[in-house]
């Protein structure tokens, strides 16, 4: 059963990333009518709708998740999200810092804390921040633009070309990939 739990959380993750919430919210109802209790079912709607615009019922998605699980680092890391369109940013900050300590080496969190950092002008931890979380994720586009950003903010032009020549070789070699399937 955890096996077949880690599949749909997979399969639901893979439809976000395609950007096709639609389905990502039909898949999440299909399984929570057989997984009830699964949290993260409850974390990845309340994705999907924080990624719709859609706090109100982002929250109340989260207010499910963290009765059922209330040390989850990825309710954590949401929650900080919502508190973002409240205008409370020092509970967001709290709250990822927490989500760290809960979940620490996560690259997507480290990618988020680095707005912290730049909002208080710590533009070296900022970047360092970013390489980690490059280190653990290589692949991830989203932590290359970030980085390029910070790399830009302190004056490395240098390694900010090497990243963008980075990311845009993968994109060419994406697009051959695409272009070779008929």
């Amino acid at each position: 059963m955890n096996e077949s739990k880690a599949k749909y959380i997979t399969d639901i993750e893979e439809l976000k990333y395609k950007w096709d919430y639609k389905m990502a919210k039909n898949k999440i109802e299909q399984y929570l009518l057989k997984y009830t209790d699964d949290y993260r079912l409850y974390e990845e709607l309340a994705d999907i709708y924080l990624y719709e615009g859609n706090f109100k019922k982002a929250e109340n998605a989260m207010q499910l998740a963290q009765k059922l699980h209330p040390e989850s680092a990825t309710w954590t890391y949401l929650m900080g999200y919502i508190n973002i369109s409240k205008g409370k940013y020092a509970l967001w900050v709290e709250l990822l810092e927490k989500s760290n300590e809960l979940f620490p080496n996560n690259a997507e969190i480290l990618r988020n804390m680095w707005w912290w950092y730049n909002m208080l002008g710590q533009t070296k931890k900022w970047i360092m921040l970013l390489k980690r979380a490059l280190n653990l994720n290589p692949e991830d586009k989203l932590i290359m633009e970030d980085l390029w950003v910070a790399l830009i903010w302190d004056w490395d032009i240098e390694m900010w070309e090497f990243y963008l020549k980075k990311a845009w070789k993968e994109d060419k070699i994406d697009e051959l990939k695409s272009m070779m399937k008929f």
